[in-house]
């Protein structure tokens, strides 16, 4: 259910919406990681919709706090299309990168993948795996070896075979904050030497909550992130999030992981998504 279905389906019949009943909906959208100040500004909304043109009215308020930017993928027509995937570890970086290959790779493209998260052995070799399976190439080099290095010798090998995409995983925890975001901006300027970075999309977990938006303010401050793939999207989680990045940050949600294959990534449909928040 919706988290306005309740509310809609009251006005439609007339009846008031009662003090409880809007302690209720604050305590949802609260509960659906919104977050409190988006809350408000959402119940101040609900406040002036009366009767029929409730799903109307709250459809346009809801829409006006999505991101104005093109939820389109960024390419390079004629070279190869370069993408970071940025977020801190356990966001399910190293498998939607994988996901998003296979995407591209059964779209009749190209790609080469980078194992650029060389601090942590599990996801290179979790991303080998994925290589193997849905037969893309997949750089990699020594643990604990530098990620700028392994990401640059990545961007030779797709100039090398004209590849039409390069993905690359990159790091998602250093001793602190400033070693990650200089260690990204180092990977970012080492494969401009051969190629642009056209694309930066941050992991965000669903399930974190307001977490996710701290994570977005941090990364969106240090690297020019044009997207989000918001991950674990499933029955667990309600998505609120996603609004609540939209609308602080006017990042685009371009993706949404809901499980563990490879079909579970797909585009975010902004309209479906509210349909699903008024159900």
């Amino acid at each position: 259910m919706g988290l306005f279905s309740k509310f809609i389906a009251k006005l439609k019949g007339e009846n008031s919406f009662s003090q409880a009943d809007w302690a209720e909906l604050e305590s949802d959208l609260l509960a659906s990681d919104i977050g409190p100040i988006l809350t408000r500004e959402l119940l101040d909304s609900a406040r002036k919709i009366k009767g029929d043109d409730a799903q109307s009215a709250l459809t346009q308020a809801l829409t006006l706090h999505l991101s104005d930017q093109s939820r389109l993928p960024i390419t390079n027509p004629g070279a190869t299309t370069v993408i970071m995937v940025v977020g801190v570890n356990g966001t399910g970086k190293t498998t939607s990168v994988a996901k998003l290959a296979g995407r591209i790779k059964d779209s009749g493209s190209t790609v080469v993948v980078v194992a650029g998260d060389t601090f942590r052995a599990a996801a290179v070799d979790q991303l080998q795996t994925w290589g193997e399976r849905i037969g893309v190439e997949v750089i990699s080099g020594k643990a604990q070896g530098d990620p700028a290095s392994v990401a640059f010798d990545g961007a030779r090998r797709a100039r090398e075979i004209a590849a039409d995409y390069l993905i690359i995983d990159t790091a998602g925890r250093l001793h602190n904050k400033s070693d990650l975001m200089n260690e990204l901006e180092k990977v970012k300027r080492v494969v401009e030497k051969i190629s642009p970075i056209n694309e930066v999309l941050l992991t965000i977990d669903a399930t974190t909550g307001q977490n996710g938006l701290a994570q977005a303010k941090i990364f969106s401050a240090s690297v020019n992130v044009t997207g989000v793939i918001l991950t674990k999207l499933d029955g667990s989680a309600r998505g609120g999030i996603a609004l609540a990045i939209e609308n602080e940050l006017n990042i685009p949600v371009k993706w949404i992981g809901t499980g563990e294959s490879e079909q579970d990534l797909n585009p975010f449909d902004a309209q479906t998504y509210i349909e699903g928040l008024l159900a």
